[in-house]
């Protein structure tokens, strides 16, 4: 079988389409793959690494406002089909995958008008501007979120989840928290702003220090890697609590995550994802900086079930940030009502549903 895949820009495009390669090579002996991205992209980095054949096509997003910038976004898109097209010929696909992002529009549209069956996937609970496109064009389109589903022709769509999910399950949490430098008989806190970090939320940690050092549990701190310098600096100035461990980075996410027993965290799919499929609590302070707001909605969408509770960052301070955590932390029914919920809300097997949703359609056309 030979799949093209596609999905840029983000971590949250990118993770899931290696996720699902890997569930596929665990299923597929004679199977090749070809994955479309952008050069300036995170998945011309990410995905070499994993000896995955790469090529690149050129286009960028549209700008919500009028600009004549869209009218070259319009060429670029019109070249990137002609790109993909050849690509497409030259690899001679059985189906195509697109992901997410910008990269995508392109390649979905040209596998559709060379009649070769195409599958999106969407991870968060509002789609953009690309998926909603590509909708009218793909054969099906797979989501994460029950509330996705409105937003799409009903007969295409298919609850699938995030095939990030299921990388997370069967982690060692033991060896995770050891790893992370975490002590094993100490409730854990995981507070994180994605793999570049966010302000905001350094800020509030960096104004509590000295107060989390009084607490019964322990803080495992990532800054990403873009603040860690200056936040070291700061720490210096006010001291590092004994339980509060800072990191920039965390290159084990799947395996740490197993062993935390709350994560204080943005709202991407991405992380929903694996939340969820661990059954982990969580404080959600959805970006505001986002397309259609739609981190705040993919809050939402565990927080009215009880896995999550959100705290929007206009309201975010030090103090605020630690009555939530000691509110969840120190009340051992509230956590485990919390761990249940998310529990609801996972879909651990989401790489195979996809997998099988991709094998569906080929069987069809063939």
């Amino acid at each position: 079988m030979r799949i093209a895949v596609s999905g840029g820009g983000t971590g949250g495009h990118i993770y899931p389409a290696l996720a699902l390669i890997r569930e596929i090579q665990k299923k597929e002996q004679d199977v090749e793959f070809l994955y479309i991205g952008t050069e300036k992209g995170l998945e011309s980095k990410l995905v070499p690494i994993e000896n995955i054949p790469f090529k690149s096509i050129h286009i960028t997003g549209f700008k919500r406002k009028l600009s004549f910038e869209n009218v070259k976004t319009v060429l670029r898109f019109l070249k990137g089909v002609r790109d993909s097209k050849r690509l497409l010929k030259e690899f001679k696909p059985d189906v195509v995958i697109g992901t997410g992002g910008y990269v995508c529009g392109p390649v979905v549209y040209a596998a559709s008008r060379l009649g070769i069956p195409s599958v999106i996937h969407e991870q968060n609970s509002v789609p953009g501007l690309t998926n909603k496109f590509l909708s009218r064009y793909a054969d099906r389109i797979a989501v994460c979120f029950e509330e996705a589903k409105e937003f799409f022709p009903a007969e295409k769509t298919v609850l699938t989840g995030n095939p990030r999910a299921s990388e997370v399950i069967g982690q060692d949490g033991i060896r995770g928290r050891l790893s992370a430098g975490l002590k094993m008989k100490m409730p854990a806190v995981l507070i994180f702003g994605g793999s570049r970090g966010a302000k905001p939320i350094n800020e509030a940690v960096l104004k509590s220090l000295t107060e989390l050092g009084s607490k019964p549990y322990q803080v495992l701190y990532v800054t990403g890697d873009v603040h860690y310098e200056e936040i070291r600096k700061e720490v210096e100035l006010v001291g590092n609590p004994e339980n509060v461990i800072i990191k920039p980075f965390i290159h084990n996410m799947p395996e740490v995550l197993a062993g935390i027993d709350l994560v204080v965290a943005r709202a991407g799919a991405t992380t929903l994802a694996e939340l969820t499929s661990l059954g982990i609590p969580s404080i959600l302070i959805p970006s505001p900086y986002v397309t259609n707001n739609h981190q705040e909605k993919n809050a939402r969408a565990l927080s009215d079930y009880g896995a999550a509770e959100l705290l929007l960052e206009k309201d975010l301070t030090g103090p605020r940030l630690i009555e939530h955590i000691d509110q969840i932390l120190t009340d051992s029914l509230k956590l485990a009502e919390m761990k249940n919920g998310a529990r609801q809300l996972g879909i651990p097997d989401a790489a195979k549903r996809l997998y099988k949703l991709m094998k569906d359609i080929v069987k069809v056309a063939r």
